[in-house]
């Protein structure tokens, strides 16, 4: 089986009262303590709530990944 990736969700209020989920991954890129990641996948329309956003970024991490989870 493959090995599965390292993504982390976020949310971010980029505007008062409009939060954005945000797919990160991990890279190999080594950096004194800390774990650096990049953005893979942001919501294109804000949400009304932080609590929206995040379930709104859950359901984009399953619609991408399925079942399984991300997996390389």
């Amino acid at each position: 089986m493959s090995q599965l990736r390292n993504i982390a969700l976020t949310v971010q209020e980029l505007e008062e009262g409009e939060f954005y989920w945000v797919l990160l991954e991990a890279t190999d890129y080594v950096m004194d303590e800390a774990l650096p990641y990049l953005p893979i996948e942001a919501a294109m329309d804000p949400h009304s709530t932080y609590a929206n956003a995040l379930v709104a970024g859950i359901a984009a991490v399953r619609k991408m990944f399925g079942k399984e989870g991300p997996r390389s």
